[in-house]
């Protein structure tokens, strides 16, 4: 297969940039979050398991919106309506498939990416090997509570009381309390920051990100509220492997019942890592990514 990048031009006649890096006959296609992130923390990840002892041909892509791919014009709300919606997401994932001609492949996607993993599993499972839930919950309550929790941890009370009223007056530019979003994300998000992703502006695709999430990770005013996949997990019947960080926006109680939920799963996690901890600690992450891999392709997975 064609390494580096191509633009492939859906059906909608939208163009989509993807890359192909590493060898071989496993395939593992990764989904960026946000949503209205990008690619960028995928970059290394075949030469990532090729640290590992596996030849593996890694594809990823920026979903439409984001900044490598095209941006439709989402303040027209007859386009909004049309692409802002889970399902467009979902089925975005199976027209990359079908248009990069992979099949029987590993799937891997953070955060929101992982909400699309989930999703796509359940509904396109038989194209799957396995699928990697990297950073995401089935259900945002939960995210909610936690997220409200590890504020109230981390910042002085006057703190979290500022963030509260900037929230509920809808100032979401208050340069103090993006001050304190800063160190929320500088412990739970983004701990280590390598010099390579970072960008002189942002690379964010807000619109999108707005429309789902909210302002930043620790609200959740958008679609994403509406979460809810835990009556769909029992559907997800493909080896899964959940991996999340130690110390991170996403809480622990809640992968530990996914776990138990999705019926051929195992949990894994990452020391020292955040939201990001396939950056934070990538030895440790790409151990437990190869070991499932390798395990799924001799047949021991869960055994």
């Amino acid at each position: 297969m064609k390494q580096g990048t191509t633009i492939l031009t859906l059906d909608n006649g939208y163009h989509l940039w993807t890359n192909t890096q590493g060898e071989g006959d496993i395939h593992l296609l990764a989904l960026h979050g946000g949503p209205g992130g990008n690619h960028e923390y995928w970059e290394d990840t075949a030469q990532q398991l090729k640290k590992q002892g596996l030849n593996v041909q890694v594809h990823m892509y920026d979903q439409l919106g984001s900044w490598y791919s095209d941006q439709p014009d989402y303040s027209d709300k007859a386009v909004a309506d049309k692409y802002l919606t889970y399902d467009y997401f979902l089925d975005e994932v199976e027209e990359v498939r079908q248009k990069l001609g992979i099949d029987n492949f590993y799937l891997i996607g953070q955060s929101w990416g992982g909400a699309l993993v989930q999703m796509y599993a359940a509904k396109y499972g038989d194209h799957l090997k396995g699928a990697i839930i990297s950073s995401m919950v089935d259900n945002i309550e939960e995210y909610v509570e936690h997220v409200n929790q590890v504020r109230e941890d981390l910042l002085p009370a006057d703190a979290v009381a500022y963030m509260k009223e900037r929230e509920a007056a809808g100032e979401w530019d208050d340069a103090k309390y993006q001050e304190y979003v800063d160190v929320l994300n500088d412990n739970y998000v983004d701990r280590k920051k390598p010099a390579a992703i970072s960008h002189l502006i942002s690379t964010m695709a807000t619109p999108v990100y707005n429309a789902f999430q909210g302002d930043n990770e620790f609200v959740i005013t958008g679609k994403l509220k509406e979460w809810h996949f835990e009556d769909h997990l029992k559907d997800i019947k493909v080896p899964t492997l959940l991996t999340f960080g130690e110390h991170e926006t996403m809480p622990l109680a809640t992968a530990k019942r996914m776990a138990t939920e999705i019926p051929n799963a195992k949990l894994v996690t990452t020391p020292e890592g955040g939201h990001h901890h396939m950056i934070d600690n990538a030895p440790v992450y790409y151990d437990h990514l190869a070991t499932f891999i390798r395990q799924v392709e001799d047949g021991t997975f869960n055994k």
